[in-house]
């Protein structure tokens, strides 16, 4: 068996991937002040290091500086403990549900990333999901009306929403376009989640509109890579999990519904992409186009490859869940359009699943253990 790579070899090389695909979009970064609400999470663990590691390429003076908020309701984690004497980066303390912190400044560009976005863990804290995307991000875009009348305009904020807010498209609008506008239950028990990201949008366009705030909207699909907990209790850290833990892969579901799958790395560049060039209360999907595979041959893929990289022995074993609701609302296909992100941002996903999934499972090898997400 090769030697295989290490979590920071494959972290390094995605970090010289996200910079080199964003040269000249990063060139608006140059000695601005970022803001990353959220940064402690998924999203944020390349969000935040691919500003370091840009920074480390810019002269003297022209460094991002930048500001994580966070609540840390686990604590710092070991990635973001371990940049905590970088200069540029400053970590706040803090809950988006609440007030925003006095005196805290102007920023040219916020990223709005703080939400809980799995299933499991949304379904137990609705309540706080609803906040965090609805009146958190309203503090967002009040803050910026103060920012745009104080002569200090904010130039770009980035509002995470999701592929969610589509619900379960019909077959007719699979791939799923910007202007489809949804299947998606109110009050099921996956609604918390997807009705205050609709709801968000509807206040990110608004304020657009009628303020002229500088706010932009991503749709992620189905994203997956480093930084993504092991005990996220999503489909594929609960894959790796269990080919970690040397037993059978456990799929609670017959396995037909079906998904493209982003890695982190290409969704990062695209992100990025529609807080520096993107247009102002516009919405972008950002995934892949194909290949759109369904759980058993993702949990097939993985099984191939975690023998290839591991000498796993394993097998896929398909069972109920002990929850009556999992797959309640749960959609059977998610697959987008990206012209308009190809089109609007030079938007050009490069990463395979093949390539990824063997990514994110070297880098799963080496963060087998994590707290409970």
């Amino acid at each position: 068996m090769n030697t295989l790579p290490s979590a920071t070899d494959i972290v390094q090389e995605d970090l010289e991937f996200i910079c080199r695909e964003l040269e000249k979009e990063f060139k608006l970064l140059e000695g601005k002040k970022l803001l990353l609400i959220g940064g402690a999470g998924f999203l944020g663990y390349y969000l935040v290091q691919s500003i370091l590691h840009l920074n480390t390429k810019l002269p003297a003076g022209s460094a991002v500086e930048l500001t994580v908020y966070d609540n840390f309701i686990r604590g710092v984690p070991d990635w973001l403990t371990a940049l905590e004497g970088d200069a540029t980066l400053t970590l706040v303390k803090h809950d988006i549900t609440h007030p925003l912190p006095e005196g805290m400044g102007a920023f040219d560009y916020i990223i709005h990333a703080a939400s809980i976005a799995s299933p499991t863990f949304y379904r137990k804290y609705p309540i706080e999901t609803m906040d965090a995307n609805v009146n958190g991000l309203r503090l967002i875009l009040d803050y910026c009306m103060q920012m745009k009348d104080a002569g200090t305009p904010v130039s770009g904020l980035l509002y995470y929403s999701t592929s969610e807010i589509y619900g379960d498209p019909s077959p007719e609008n699979i791939p799923t376009p910007e202007s489809y506008r949804g299947n998606v239950s109110c009050t099921g028990p996956r609604a918390c989640y997807d009705e205050s990201k609709r709801y968000g949008e509807t206040l990110c366009v608004n304020f657009a509109q009628q303020h002229g705030v500088p706010v932009r909207i991503a749709r992620p699909f189905n994203n997956y890579g480093p930084g993504l907990k092991i005990t996220d209790k999503r489909v594929l850290p609960d894959f790796a999990r269990d080919v970690l833990a040397g037993r059978d892969i456990i799929m609670l579901s017959d396995g037909k519904p079906t998904r493209t799958f982003c890695y982190i790395a290409d969704a990062i560049v695209g992100y990025f992409k529609i807080l520096l060039v993107g247009r102002d209360g516009e919405s972008y999907n950002i995934g892949i186009e194909q290949p759109e595979i369904s759980m058993a041959e993702l949990a097939d893929r993985v099984v191939a490859l975690s023998k290839e990289l591991f000498g796993y022995t394993g097998q896929v074993v398909k069972q109920d869940s002990s929850d009556s609701a999992y797959l309640v609302d749960n959609p059977n296909r998610r697959c987008p359009v990206i012209d308009k992100a190809r089109d609007e941002l030079g938007y050009d996903p490069k990463i395979g699943p093949d390539e990824g999934l063997r990514r994110a499972l070297i880098w799963y090898n080496d963060n087998s253990e994590a707290e409970e997400a």
